[in-house]
């Protein structure tokens, strides 16, 4: 098979269409012949070397994939070969094959075409696992998510919606604006010239700035209030103050989503399946996709990702 190999840390350019060994199935996994993949901000971290393999996963960026199953390992079961199936992976979805543990595999949503299915299990794991599972949000709550036009912002927005919170995101740009009000956010922030703290108090916000937001999340935090800290774009370290943590019973958590366990990824995919993908069928939910390129042109496709002017997902697919 052929796979994106990276070949050294650097640009978009270090990315090669390359012959690879083809993958098989360990026991309790499957082989998925990929249709499709999608980019995430963690393929570029991987790309520049900022981002290092988990032990024992495939040293091929991609974290999400498409496609139907090709061959089932041992003591796998409720999966057939040819079945049309996502899957959220640990890496090695930039390829034209990939082995995933059955616990990672899920239908794909009625409604939703096999190629456009790339575009959900990253994005909305990521989203679920941390503003529902982690910080409990709930019906009536403000909610802000940092980065709204990307691919996890507009899944949050759409999921945050649904669950019937007021929802805010930070954008910049007049398209931007507009589509991600399409999506369900009721205030829009332009990151440019607003600041998002004279816009809050929020009960739960999603965070990809890291360092740079850090104070001034905390201090844009309810009382109870909760930040979720995802990315680190704005830097590693910056200033927590604890009285506004303990007089005001503030929670900052710092979580990731690639280095948990298997069992800890079948629980949040079976938890997508059971809340997430009715959301999806209803309507309510939907895979935002901005572009579609050929596998092969993964280094264009980290270019445009740079150039920061898309709005959703940008994928990839096998031709």
């Amino acid at each position: 098979m052929k796979a994106i190999t990276i070949k050294e840390p650097g640009g978009p350019e270090v990315l090669e269409w390359t012959e690879v060994d083809d993958p098989a199935p360990a026991t309790g996994e499957v082989v998925i012949d990929v249709v499709a993949t999608a980019l995430n901000g963690a393929d570029v971290a991987q790309r520049l070397g900022l981002y290092p393999v988990p032990p024992g996963a495939s040293p091929y960026p991609g974290l999400e994939v498409s496609g139907r199953i090709s061959a089932l390992g041992e003591g796998v079961s409720g999966w057939q070969v040819g079945q049309e199936v996502c899957a959220l992976l640990t890496g090695g979805g930039y390829a034209q094959k990939v082995a995933v543990p059955a616990g990672q595999l899920l239908a794909v949503p009625k409604g939703v075409g096999l190629v456009e299915a790339a575009a959900l299990p990253e994005a909305a794991a990521t989203v679920w696992s941390n503003v529902v599972m982690t910080a409990r949000l709930a019906e009536g709550e403000t909610f802000l998510v940092h980065g709204g036009a990307g691919g996890v912002g507009t899944m949050a927005l759409q999921i945050a919606k649904a669950l019937g919170a007021r929802v805010v995101t930070t954008v910049s740009g007049a398209d931007k604006t507009a589509r991600v009000r399409e999506l369900g956010a009721e205030v829009t922030i332009d990151y440019r010239g607003e600041d998002f703290a004279d816009f809050g108090p929020y009960d739960v916000i999603l965070d990809v700035i890291g360092g740079q937001y850090l104070e001034r999340n905390v201090q844009s935090l309810a009382l109870d209030g909760r930040l979720v800290i995802i990315g680190m774009q704005g830097g590693f370290e910056g200033r927590l103050d604890l009285v506004e943590l303990v007089f005001k019973r503030k929670s900052v958590f710092g979580t990731t989503l690639r280095s948990r366990s298997g069992e800890q990824k079948a629980e949040i995919v079976a938890a997508l399946q059971e809340h997430v993908w009715p959301m999806i069928e209803a309507g309510a939910v939907r895979p935002i996709i901005d572009q579609v390129l050929p596998m092969s042109q993964a280094a264009r496709a980290h270019q445009l990702m740079a150039d920061s002017q898309h709005v959703g997902k940008i994928l990839l697919v096998n031709e």
